[in-house]
């Protein structure tokens, strides 16, 4: 299973090219997992539906399913190691992990301006994204030695596929 974590700060388009990889990966008949970080606590259930109701009567797990899918929640984070781990037991090609900048997985940095210039500390980057030029976060990421890609165009991943995958 090949791993692939986007990252990048608050509003830096993580989400649409997270799903653009997924699409481009799934039309090639791969198999895709994704995991996201949520540094909030998300609700993932609909109020007064359920499941919900059971998790509020002090349900610590509560699992749904039904002909076409199946959900868990359960009221406690879990390491993104476990999370992975997971992943790979169900023979996946591939896992697009969006955010948990600090894991040390094969990552796409998404910067936007120049501020966000700190994310090329990052270990393991593979690539960096940037929407249009712009000469000082082009020159830092060549001083790193590290593939740039100017992707104006957010609904044309296909390239950064090639850069990241070697596909």
């Amino acid at each position: 299973m090949q791993i692939l974590q986007v990252v990048g700060y608050k509003n830096a388009g993580k989400t649409t090219l997270t799903c653009e990889i997924i699409r481009l990966l799934t039309s090639k008949g791969n198999q895709v997992g994704s995991l996201k970080h949520d540094v909030h606590h998300f609700e993932p259930d609909i109020p007064s539906k359920d499941t919900w109701q059971h998790r509020q009567a002090g349900a610590y797990v509560t699992a749904i399913t039904s002909p076409a899918r199946t959900a868990w929640v359960q009221e406690r984070s879990t390491p993104i190691e476990q999370l992975v781990s997971e992943m790979e037991a169900r023979t996946l090609d591939y896992l697009i992990i969006e955010g948990f900048k600090s894991a040390p997985y094969p990552k796409l940095v998404l910067i936007r301006k120049e501020e966000d210039l700190d994310l090329l500390k990052l270990s393991n980057i593979q690539a960096v994204c940037i929407r249009e030029p712009n000469e000082v976060i082009e020159a830092a990421v060549v001083a790193q030695k590290l593939p740039l890609i100017i992707q104006s165009d957010t609904l044309s991943f296909a390239g950064i596929l090639k850069v990241v995958f070697n596909s």
